[in-house]
Parts: structure tokens; sequence; C-alpha cells
């Protein structure tokens, strides 16, 4: 079969066959998550899909391209504000310091008790324990999946909501954000934190060139964003490139994953060039159309053998406290003083949405054999259940809106 050929095939099985899917089923089913439920499917049934050479090398190519403008969009999100009314002040406004606090509680609570709970009772379980890490390694890895919140899933949700729930769907994206740049900060010392000393040895100058091209990007984006605020539009296209491959390359040779040098790229980038760019449009175009065929292929290469139901029990078990630990955590703390207990739990439900930042941290852990086969294909359905749930929740929770408002939440909101 010719690599066209083993493309299309590629492409039909996930992307064409979820997108069609997802239109019947009235988008009632986050788009996000049903290419990865081809794939643990296939995978399950262990179809002979290698007989059709799935996954294709094209597939695998282009699904890696759409994922880094995905984590590069991501970064760049850091700056956008859909959606946002500011003539709405139903929700209270926090301070940064109380929001920078409810941001570090609504993570670092799910993050230390699912750590906690993990090395107490699911890594003694068969096959939970990676071969290449320590436990207390393997535990903060799943712990800081459990905590992590979808910032391109909930961008995509609040411009759906109606205008009277928006502020508070605006206040759950400003926690996101701190959220999403934890994750890629905690991803990166994970993985130094396992290779430990053997992190620094063997460096030759392209380490230090890595470090010295992220601080001149920095400096860079800093000094455009003072006195270049209005570059011509092809000068800004002509740097979104150069900074997406530069900071890929960076963290690639610091040891790190691509994606973390991509998603930091972004958030490094000037704000006034970022919003002339079509973020949206770009990152809505790489999720339904390119990067399936990376999510698919993920859901593809789990050992169909590790989920069995004991594993789909724990899975189950790790969304109760994925869902428990970051709804509690907002409602113990709120980001907003004068917050309503429905606003706190409906912060709490939006925010539990693991999305695709799961699905790629999970991903990422997984290759570095910092998460053995059993733990990745958990957190997959995790993903997968957590980002289902989210509309379902938010519904049940957040304040009621008025019936002029409806339809809120729909079915389709959630759709990154």
């Amino acid at each position: 079969m010719t690599n066209i050929a083993a493309l299309l095939a590629d492409a039909a099985v996930f992307v064409l066959l979820p997108w069609g899917v997802w239109r019947l089923a009235r988008r009632a089913i986050p788009i996000a998550v049903l290419p990865i439920l081809v794939g643990i499917t296939l995978a399950v049934l262990h179809a002979p899909v290698q007989a059709i050479h799935i996954p294709s090398v094209w597939g695998d190519d282009i699904g890696w391209a759409a994922v880094l403008v995905l984590a590069f969009t991501a970064g760049l999100e850091m700056w956008q504000h859909p959606g946002e009314d500011r003539t709405v002040q139903s929700v209270p406004q926090p301070s940064l310091g109380r929001l920078l606090a409810g941001a570090a509680v609504a993570l670092g609570g799910p993050f230390l008790i699912g750590s906690v709970l993990v090395y107490t009772f699911f890594l003694p379980l068969h096959g939970w324990a990676p071969a290449h890490a320590s436990p207390g390694i393997a535990a903060a890895s799943i712990g800081l999946c459990i905590a992590v919140s979808a910032l391109p899933v909930l961008i995509g949700l609040v411009r759906e909501l109606e205008p009277g729930q928006r502020p508070l769907g605006q206040l759950a994206l400003k926690l996101a954000v701190v959220d999403d740049a934890a994750l890629w900060i905690g991803l990166a010392l994970l993985q130094f934190a396992a290779k430990g000393a053997a992190a620094l040895h063997g460096w030759t100058g392209l380490e230090g060139l890595a470090i010295l091209l992220l601080v001149g990007l920095a400096m860079a984006g800093s000094w455009a964003a003072r006195h270049f605020r209005h570059a011509r539009l092809w000068v800004i296209w002509a740097c979104v490139p150069v900074y997406l491959i530069a900071g890929s390359w960076a963290s690639h040779e610091l040891g790190l994953h691509e994606l973390i040098g991509a998603y930091f790229a972004g958030a490094i980038m000037p704000p006034s060039w970022v919003r002339r760019l079509p973020v949206e449009r770009v990152g809505t175009f790489s999720l339904i159309w390119l990067a399936p065929m990376f999510f698919g292929h993920s859901g593809l290469r789990i050992d169909g053998d590790a989920l069995t139901w004991p594993s789909v029990v724990a899975s189950l078990a790790l969304v109760v406290i994925s869902i428990v630990t970051k709804i509690g955590s907002v409602y113990a703390f709120p980001p907003a003083s004068g917050l309503s207990r429905r606003q706190a739990l409906g912060l709490g439900s939006l925010l539990q949405c693991k999305g695709l930042m799961e699905i790629v941290a999970a991903t990422i852990l997984h290759g570095k054999g910092m998460l053995s086969d059993f733990a990745f294909a958990s957190l997959m359905v995790l993903a997968v259940i957590s980002t289902t749930l989210t509309g379902p929740l938010f519904r049940l929770t957040a304040p009621r809106a008025r019936k002029a408002d409806m339809p809120a939440v729909g079915a389709g909101a959630v759709v990154e």
C-alpha cells in the first residue's frame, strides 16, 4: 500500500468517522474525545489495522504537527479573552493575589490528594508501577494529569455560554490559564526529576544555545510588546513559525518534550500581535481535521489487554477523585470572595474538564516511561469521561439561567 493510500485510510478511520459520528449525534459528544474512543476500541478488539498500514507514516507526521500547533495556540490563547462582556458583573471580580491563590488551591488540592491516593492504592495494583520511574514520580505524574484543566476546551465552551453565565466562564478561563502554565512547568520538572543528576550529564553547547534561544525569544517578545505593538501583519505571520520551530527545538535539546517548547513559544509572543491572529480558527481546523490522527493513534497504541475490567474500575475511581477534588478545592477556597455556593460549584465543574491537555500530558509521560500501560489506558478513559461530563455537570451545579437566555451550555459547546 502506498503512503497516500495509507494516509487516506488513516484519515477515514480517525478523522472522517469521528466527524460523522459527531454530526449524527448532533454534537452531543465532544469531538475531541471521539478519535481517542475509536483508537481505544480498535486496540481493545485487537483489530488488524496494521494490514492497511494504520497508523500511517504520513498520518503520524501530520497529527504530530497539528498537536504542536495546538500546543502553540494554547500558549497564544493565554492572551485571548473570548466572549468577555464587561457590562455584566454578576460574578465578583477577584484581586490578582486572590486569583493566584485560588488557582493554586484549585490545582494543588487535586494534585496532592490524587498523588497520595495513587501512591497508596493504585501503584500497588498489578501493572500500575512504571518500569523506568520511581513510585513517587509515577504518583506525581498521575496526580498532575488528575489536577489539570483544559484551557482550549474551556475557551470553546465559554464562547457558547449565555450572557448571564459568561462572567463565571471568564473566571474559569483565568484559573485555567494558570493551570495550563503549571501543567507545562510541571511536565518539565517531572522529566528533570525522573532523570535525576543524569539530566545535567552529557550536556553540550547545544543545550546552552537552546537556553539562550528561549531567553532571546522572551526578550524579543517583551521588547516588541513595548515598542512594536502595531507591526505589519506579514511580520507577525513571519514570526509565528520562527517562534514555534525555535521553541520546539529548544525544549527538545534540553531533553524535554517538544510540546512544552511550543506552548511557551506561544505564551511569550507579544499580546498585541496575538490578538490580530486567527487563533481560534487555526486551532479549530487543527483540532477537527488534523490532530485526530495523533489522538486516534494514541488510543490505538495503548495495550488493549491493559484495559481490563479492573483498569476500567480504576479509571472510574480516578474520575471520581478528579471531579470531587477539583470541585471541592474550588468550593473550599473560591478564587473570588463573595461567590455563591452554586457559582463555586459551577466553576469547579468547568475546571474539572480534562480535554486534550490531559491526553497530551499522559502521552508525553507515557512516552518517557513515567506511566505504565495500565495507568496510561486509565488516564485516557478519564480524559474522555471528564470532558464528556463537563456540560451536564455545569448545567446541574451552576446558577440557573433565565429562560430568555437559553440555550446555555449546549451539547455542542465543548468542541475542542
